[in-house]
């Protein structure tokens, strides 16, 4: 068996995350405490009792999601005795997931994880007034198709793909009337579904270019260590291990387009059979069996699923 662990990203969120881990585990509760101080601020309890809105803020949702994600790995590490470099032969995150898979492989540290998202969905919030920008998701066309579609919908504005997750479910994000376009032209292309999605910004896209700027000098002052086992970044698609080329990544990563179905395809294709979801929901295991059948995908996030997983080690 061959291992990736896998992070998830926005959208994952929902009131009441980690706290079944947190009631469980120590351990998991010393990981949130640790952000909290970090970042100033009782995310914890906005995780675990909302309201739901000032959750759903880019630079609340961010760290969150990534808190679940960390407090589940310092219970398999520390109750579970998991090593990493033995149980994985690579990681990768989804947008945000990918500040999760590098604290996970020793990167970054968990309070500049959060200190780094904190400014990331800030930055990415900032980056475009309320309004102007918007991202929708195109079911049932391919890359290429939605590619055409949003070269057409951009006119004299910003269109583009901006995640690609699996077969057949492609995501566009720019200027808000492109946007709009694009949704038309993909109807007309056969699209079994094009509908916006309930976000506050137009992320991946050249809209957010001044997140990028801000990333850039936020991750020049971060330390980062020699990542425990290589990250498949989101931007190429590829292995990546060398520290300056993951600062590199991170910030093209911003306005750069996810490939998830790319890097999961390129994982397989290096011999992993199982994709194991750390954190928050399901979203990456649906996402994974999507893209090839032939994946087992495990979703480690709660007390329960976190114990089955570790009889299989």
């Amino acid at each position: 068996m061959s291992r990736a662990f896998v992070f998830p990203g926005q959208g994952s969120q929902t009131v009441g995350m980690g706290s079944d881990v947190a009631e469980a585990y120590a351990s998991a509760r010393e990981v949130f405490e640790e952000i909290d101080e970090a970042l100033g601020q009782n995310l914890s309890k906005l995780m675990f009792n909302g309201p739901d809105d000032e959750l759903l803020l880019t630079e609340n949702a961010q760290p969150a999601i990534m808190a679940v994600s960390l407090a589940v790995m310092r219970v398999l590490t520390k109750d579970g005795g998991l090593d990493l470099t033995n149980t994985a032969a690579y990681v990768a995150g989804h947008s945000l997931g990918e500040y999760s898979a590098l604290a996970t492989a020793g990167c970054f540290s968990v309070a500049d994880t959060a200190r780094l998202l904190k400014t990331r969905g800030r930055a990415m919030q900032d980056a475009v007034p309320v309004g102007k920008g918007a991202m929708a998701a195109l079911m049932g066309l391919e890359l290429d198709d939605v590619a055409a579609v949003a070269a057409q919908a951009a006119e004299d504005g910003v269109c583009a793909a901006a995640n690609d997750n699996a077969p057949g479910q492609v995501v566009v994000s720019g200027d808000t009337a492109a946007v709009e376009r694009a949704i038309e032209l993909a109807q007309e292309r056969g699209a079994k579904r094009a509908i916006k999605l309930p976000v506050s910004a137009p992320f991946h896209c050249a809209l957010m270019a001044p997140a990028a700027d801000v990333m850039a000098q936020a991750l020049a002052t971060v330390p980062m260590s020699p990542v425990m086992v290589p990250l498949i970044a989101n931007v190429t698609a590829s292995e990546v291990s060398n520290t300056s080329e993951i600062r590199r990544l991170l910030v093209e990563q911003v306005t750069g387009m996810v490939r998830w179905r790319e890097c999961v395809t390129a994982m397989k294709e290096k011999g992993v059979d199982t994709i194991v979801e750390i954190g928050a929901g399901k979203v990456l295991s649906g996402l994974a069996r999507r893209i090839d059948k032939d994946l087992s995908a495990t979703p480690v996030g709660t007390p329960e699923s976190i114990e089955e997983f570790l009889k299989t080690l």
